[in-house]
């Protein structure tokens, strides 16, 4: 058991040396991985050079039995890579993952706020009040820049550039972009920090992060979570509200307008731009929609 174990713990040092990997997915390729481990001990394996597809395969029906398939996929591309791994490292001769197949996923289609829905949630912070000021300023930098919430709370003073009109985040894997930020989230943006900010931060120890909350200290996803449920709820949207639906609505509404796919890649920081095609099926469907509505012969 603890070779084994040794033999995963130098897979994952490998691709967090060679392929810079965010922690959070490093931790989710360690948790796949120690279930394939559990799996295979219970099957009676005690080498990597014992596994045949039989025992992949018996894991695999186990997961399906139990998660969805987006999350047998996930694992059945954890342990593939794995055997891989081996395989390179001439640890195994041969690779037991040759011919399995991956799970067939329905590709389904993000949620998106049209336009008048935004508008509707950015008006909804109190902005009689310091909170209210910052969320306003989070809200506008979200649909914005398109930027992930880990992001955004990440964010620090020195990384957005007023005067030049742009915002530096931090990626996945510790990777830079530069993303232009617009008019209004540039005064949402002056307006936190020459008024709410000072107040909020008030007589507590000085920090760097960008978005605080009311001990001055930096905001949590959870609390940026909940802040934004209650500000849906108070505009009145009936779609499920999480972060990632103004990142989806600031791809799928820069699309509609014409952009170049690339240029929305690059803003949204993805490694494939096959992962961001997903928007121009998305601009497809609401234009088919609006059609359906309001055409006298549709």
């Amino acid at each position: 058991m603890a070779m084994l174990q040794d033999e995963i713990s130098d897979y994952l040092h490998f691709i967090r040396v060679e392929r810079q990997l965010a922690d959070n997915t490093l931790a989710s390729y360690r948790r796949d991985l120690d279930a394939y481990l559990a799996s295979l001990t219970a099957q009676g394996i005690t080498a990597f050079d014992q596994v045949k597809p039989m025992h992949i395969t018996q894991h695999l029906q186990q997961l399906r039995m139990t998660t969805s398939a987006r999350t047998t996929a996930r694992h059945t591309s954890a342990i593939r890579s794995f055997h891989q791994f081996l395989l390179r490292e001439q640890r195994v001769t041969e690779d037991p993952t040759y011919h399995i197949e991956m799970p067939r996923m329905t590709q389904s289609l993000p949620d998106v706020l049209a336009i008048e829905e935004i508008e509707r949630l950015l008006a909804a912070p109190n902005t009689a009040k310091p909170q209210g000021v910052r969320d306003v300023a989070m809200l506008e930098l979200l649909y914005g820049t398109g930027m992930r919430v880990s992001e955004l709370l990440a964010l620090n003073m020195d990384q957005v550039h007023s005067a030049m009109g742009f915002v530096r985040i931090i990626g996945k894997g510790n990777k830079e972009r530069i993303v232009p930020l617009g008019k209004t989230a540039l005064a949402a943006y002056e307006h936190y920090i020459t008024t709410a900010r000072p107040a909020l931060s008030k007589n507590y120890p000085p920090t760097s992060a960008l978005f605080i909350n009311q001990r001055g200290k930096r905001l949590t996803r959870q609390g940026c979570w909940k802040l934004l449920k209650q500000h849906a709820v108070a505009a009145g949207l009936s779609k499920p509200m999480t972060p990632h639906v103004l990142r989806h609505s600031f791809a799928t509404h820069l699309v509609e307008n014409g952009a170049d796919l690339r240029a929305v890649q690059e803003m949204l920081g993805h490694a494939d731009i096959a992962t961001t095609q997903i928007y121009t099926h998305v601009s497809k469907v609401r234009l088919s929609e609006v059609y359906k509505q309001f055409h006298p012969r549709a």
